[in-house]
């Protein structure tokens, strides 16, 4: 019996031996776990990359074969770092409707007073970036600025002020479903002169504010940035001879409406920078 009694109690010094070894051993391990981690460097996340898409008319396209115009939207990919693509859409000549809908607005008026469609098609380039595999994609950028040849009294580039705010609401709505941000921006101003004052001379601002309302979109004031920019400048009076030479040849075309290729870096910028004040993420890629 004794030597029974001997036996069991020698099973559970080994067995209790072995649980408390076992649980410090783990103990231990976790001990060293935690003060690993405690010590190891935080991982830092890739940055996406991310494509900016830009639709908008000649003060935002790439320049042709002339030196001038020069548009805002050539000179903004040079603005951010490489996990940045600008893909600039503007075209010259264009309002927001006939950008839409190139080749579908007819010359005639409807009892609306709005140019008659003659088809419902996108154009190409806004199905391009509607393309589910190629267009935008989530957490994509999506910068729209019209409004210059919108105010044309004749179609087919003529806009009303309500076609206008629906047509901007569904270009940022179109963004946001595809998961991409879209930034509303006004039209950005020519330079006129109210004596020493340069002052604003364009139209659709409130229409951009209200669809950057419907849809919580940002807005950029361009209008009212760039007419700042140009008073910082000392741009007025003037004579109007731009000819390429002196602080507002070298900003503007001789159209007083267009941009040089100085010009159109300093808009960019301009842009850039309220990006930053507006404190939005893409201001993380600005270089």
């Amino acid at each position: 019996m004794k030597k029974l009694r001997t036996l069991v109690t020698t099973a559970l010094v080994i067995a209790l031996s072995s649980l408390g070894v076992g649980t410090a051993s783990a103990a231990d391990s976790g001990a060293v776990n935690c003060t690993g981690a405690s010590h190891a460097p935080a991982a830092r996340a890739a940055a996406a990359p991310v494509t900016v898409w830009l639709a908008g008319d000649s003060t935002m396209a790439n320049p042709g074969a002339a030196r001038c115009p020069v548009g805002w939207g050539s000179q903004f990919d040079a603005l951010f770092n490489s996990d940045v693509t600008v893909r600039n859409q503007a075209v010259g000549g264009r309002s927001i409707q006939t950008w839409l809908y190139e080749g579908n607005v007819s010359s005639t008026k409807g009892s609306d007073g709005e140019c008659r469609l003659t088809s419902g098609s996108y154009s190409s380039r806004w199905q391009a970036m509607l393309n589910a595999s190629t267009g935008m994609k989530a957490g994509d950028y999506l910068f729209i600025q019209f409004g210059i040849n919108d105010s044309s009294s004749t179609c087919p580039r003529h806009v009303g002020p309500a076609r206008y705010q629906q047509l901007m609401t569904m270009m940022a709505q179109a963004a946001l479903a595809r998961g991409a941000h879209p930034v509303l921006l006004t039209p950005v101003a020519a330079i006129t002169c109210s004596g020493s004052t340069a002052t604003k001379n364009r139209g659709f601002v409130s229409q951009t504010f209200a669809a950057g309302s419907a849809t919580g979109a940002p807005v950029i004031d361009l209008q009212t940035l760039s007419v700042s920019r140009y008073n910082s400048l000392r741009f007025c009076p003037n004579n109007g001879d731009y000819g390429g030479s002196g602080p507002l040849g070298t900003f503007f075309c001789n159209d007083h409406t267009h941009f040089e290729t100085h010009g159109a870096q300093q808009i960019a910028t301009l842009v850039a920078g309220d990006l930053r004040r507006q404190n939005l993420p893409l201001a993380a890629y600005l270089r």
